[in-house]
């Protein structure tokens, strides 16, 4: 075991996204700790950790993906067993952050769900939180503890490293992704073009104006989120009709709901290349999965030893 001001480090996972969970492990050299993670008959949670925690540095990896409000409530059960048990530290990893679009009041009389989940979090007993791609960097103030936000930029610009920049243009959806594909841009040395979208109501995109030059390019549609990819097949047929010779789309977190990839396999995307931060079923052959286990397992390695976690993205 590495040992630490906080004791030794251990790792626990949920049952969100074991597989990623078990990579992550596999980086560090290490198995997940033994913990029992189950439903009674009327269906409430039943958790039991089965060795010792007490003092040692404990990260519990848990992503609040669909079912998101089984994923929330287990992840807050499990945090309050580690409390219980005398845990020296609690850091909570959560490769995607569920009810991060509900950021703000974008209408009246509605709730800011995101500082909500924060809240609860932060109340069950966690000491820390790593998360990758928040859907807003604010939502890491919703939080009255520390927030390591990783990237997930460097598995993509891995994957178009070997494409002729020149060529090359990055797709912001809409307004808000502007800074995340600007940046993204940058690194890949290419033009960047907003997509100027509206939605008349929830799940469904209308693109008003294409803000730049696509004719003739490989355009890169960069977001956070696909997820009932109604934003994503509407944007990649505006820039196909304006002359985009192929359209590649990278999102971090492939929720993938409803007929989404029914959506993407007939639509004018070429290739959807999303992570394992949510857990991996059938996607069909236009969908690519890269994984971040190494990403988490890096900021895991360095918060246990007291290293910068931001000299990984610089």
């Amino acid at each position: 075991m590495t040992k630490s001001v906080h004791g030794d480090l251990r790792i626990f996972s949920g049952n969100s996204n074991l597989p990623l969970a078990q990579k992550i492990a596999g980086h560090l050299n290490m198995d997940l700790g033994k913990i029992r993670v189950e439903r009674f008959a009327d269906g409430e949670i039943d958790v039991q950790i089965l060795e010792s925690v007490r003092a040692h540095d404990c990260y519990l990896i848990q992503s609040t993906c669909p079912p998101v409000n089984e994923n929330l409530m287990e992840l807050l059960i499990m945090v309050d067993a580690f409390k219980r048990a005398s845990a020296g530290k609690i850091t909570v990893v959560i490769p995607y952050f569920g009810y991060a679009r509900a950021d703000r009041k974008a209408a009246a009389r509605v709730p800011i769900t995101a500082k909500l989940t924060s809240n609860l979090i932060t109340k069950a007993g966690a000491d820390r939180i790593m998360t990758l791609d928040l859907h807003a960097g604010q939502i890491q103030g919703f939080f009255d503890i520390p927030v390591d936000h990783l990237r997930a930029r460097s598995v993509f610009l891995d994957y178009f490293k070997d494409f002729d920049r020149k060529d090359l243009v990055v797709i912001s959806p809409d307004v808000g992704g502007v800074e995340r594909a600007r940046k993204f841009a940058a690194r890949m040395d290419a033009g960047l073009v907003i997509i100027d979208k509206r939605r008349p109501k929830p799940n469904e995109a209308v693109v008003y104006n294409v803000i730049g030059d696509v004719k003739d390019k490989v355009a890169i549609i960069f977001d956070d989120i696909v997820d009932t990819a109604g934003t994503l097949t509407t944007v990649a047929a505006k820039i196909k009709e304006q002359g985009a010779r192929e359209v590649y789309a990278a999102c971090s977190h492939g929720l993938l709901s409803r007929n989404a990839v029914d959506k993407v396999n007939k639509s004018a995307i070429k290739k959807l290349i999303i992570t394992d931060s949510l857990p991996i079923r059938d996607l069909g052959p236009k969908t690519e999965v890269l994984s971040v286990s190494y990403i988490l397992a890096d900021a895991i390695k360095r918060n246990h030893d007291g290293r910068s976690i931001s000299d990984m993205f610089n």
